[in-house]
């Protein structure tokens, strides 16, 4: 047996149209977040999932009550706590602060959590999980961890999502291809 993963950036919201970092901060999903929702609550019906999780920002719950009737939050899984950055769009960062953030490794937001932080959080959870398939909803910094530890750095765009085997460290299926008119963006939120 092995551990795989559906990890599912929650659907768009205002700020993420924006182009903010929202990282604790809590919008609620907006109307094409919840159309994304929706899709993705088809994609998943009927397939036999061990677990369904979310993060317990607003933005991620809405997306899990959407795609199913039994899902448990989890603290553990919110976004990389942006501190002095939140809600800032990108060209209000200053250019080392970005290259540190697009970098990854090693960046510690002003203020706020380090990606080392985010990485315990992630794993202290990931740690306690059986054997099986399970659905996580959360946001796109810890998508973007869990991936590059399977050797696959990418931004994912809200409302998508990719299926990771992780005892063995390799993506499964690719979801990203089922978003139609998102926009690539960094994975802030």
């Amino acid at each position: 047996m092995s551990v795989r993963l559906w990890l599912i950036r929650h659907g768009t919201t205002e700020s993420s149209d924006a182009g903010r970092l929202t990282g604790w901060s809590d919008p609620p999903l907006n109307a094409r977040g919840r159309e994304q929702a929706k899709r993705l609550k088809g994609h998943f019906h009927g397939r036999n999932l061990d677990g369904v999780w979310s993060s317990d920002l607003r933005r991620s719950v809405e997306t899990a009550q959407i795609i199913s009737s039994r899902w448990v939050q989890d603290p553990r899984l919110r976004e990389l706590d942006f501190g002095r950055l939140e809600g800032l769009v990108w060209e209000e960062v200053d250019a080392q602060l970005q290259e540190a953030l697009l970098a990854f490794d090693g960046f510690r937001a002003p203020e706020g959590e380090s990606v080392d932080e985010l990485r315990d959080r992630l794993h202290s959870f990931l740690d306690e999980l059986p054997d099986g398939d399970h659905v996580i909803v959360t946001h796109g910094g810890l998508v973007r961890l869990c991936l590059r530890e399977v050797g696959a750095d990418r931004l994912v765009p809200p409302g998508g999502w990719l299926a990771i085997d992780w005892t063995n460290r390799t993506i499964i299926e690719d979801g990203l291809s089922f978003l139609e008119g998102t926009r690539e963006e960094p994975a802030v939120g």
